[in-house]
């Protein structure tokens, strides 16, 4: 794993203060002047909690806009490294934390990860955890269960890559299963509770797999069938 260095921590502090203090202002100007009596403390600090969440997703996604983050391997020492440890700083500070609480409901969760960029169809969910959204592609209604993860970065030692992750329409990916970097899932195929899908597997359309490395159990079936 490749440190962090001063100058991306240093980036980032500057963005979070912006964030923070508009995250402040806008809470004490939409409700410091009402009368709430002793909870008008207690609203104006969870009313900055979700500014603080909603101004930090427009600074990632501006930071991203000007700043974009390809696909593939990171060479250290790049202008990509510098771009990745400023965003994994948005990861790790403000929003990781909200996909792991298993506290957001699942509607307001699949809005969170379509505001991070994830590429959700109509009707698909995820009670899991979509690391690196920018990098997932989910169709119609298909499902992520519950404490699943989806990883489309590799961090193998000194090796740095992301590898998008791409599912169908009509899936399922099981509760505690893991979905690793290059990953395609074809319509209507089936994840097992508890599975390990390998980089780069290619499960077929219609197919069940299972295990850990998941491996096919059931071929796959026409969509009538």
């Amino acid at each position: 794993m490749r440190k962090i260095s001063l100058p991306q921590i240093a980036t980032f502090v500057a963005i979070l203060s912006i964030v923070l203090v508009l995250a402040a202002g806008t809470a004490w100007a939409t409700l410091g002047a009402l009368r709430l009596g002793d909870f008008r403390g207690i609203a104006v600090v969870a009313a900055a909690a979700v500014f603080l969440v909603a101004y930090g997703i427009t600074a990632y996604r501006l930071f991203l806009w000007l700043l974009p983050l390809p696909e593939g391997e990171i060479p250290r020492g790049s202008r990509s490294e510098f771009i990745y440890h400023v965003y994994l700083l948005f990861f790790l500070v403000l929003f990781y934390p909200l996909m792991r609480s298993g506290a957001v409901p699942v509607p307001i969760l699949r809005l969170i990860y379509l505001a991070l960029g994830a590429r959700l169809g109509d009707n698909t969910y995820s009670s899991g955890i979509i690391l690196d959204p920018i990098f997932v592609e989910i169709g119609s209604n298909s499902i992520v269960g519950q404490f699943a993860l989806l990883v489309p970065h590799v961090i193998e030692g000194d090796k740095l890559a992301h590898y998008p992750i791409r599912i169908g329409n009509d899936v399922t990916i099981g509760a505690h299963s893991c979905v690793l970097a290059g990953v395609t899932i074809g319509d209507r195929a089936i994840v097992a509770t508890g599975a390990v899908v390998s980089k780069g597997t290619r499960i077929g359309p219609g197919e069940v797999w299972g295990g850990v490395p998941a491996r096919r159990l059931k071929a796959g079936a026409g969509p009538d069938e």
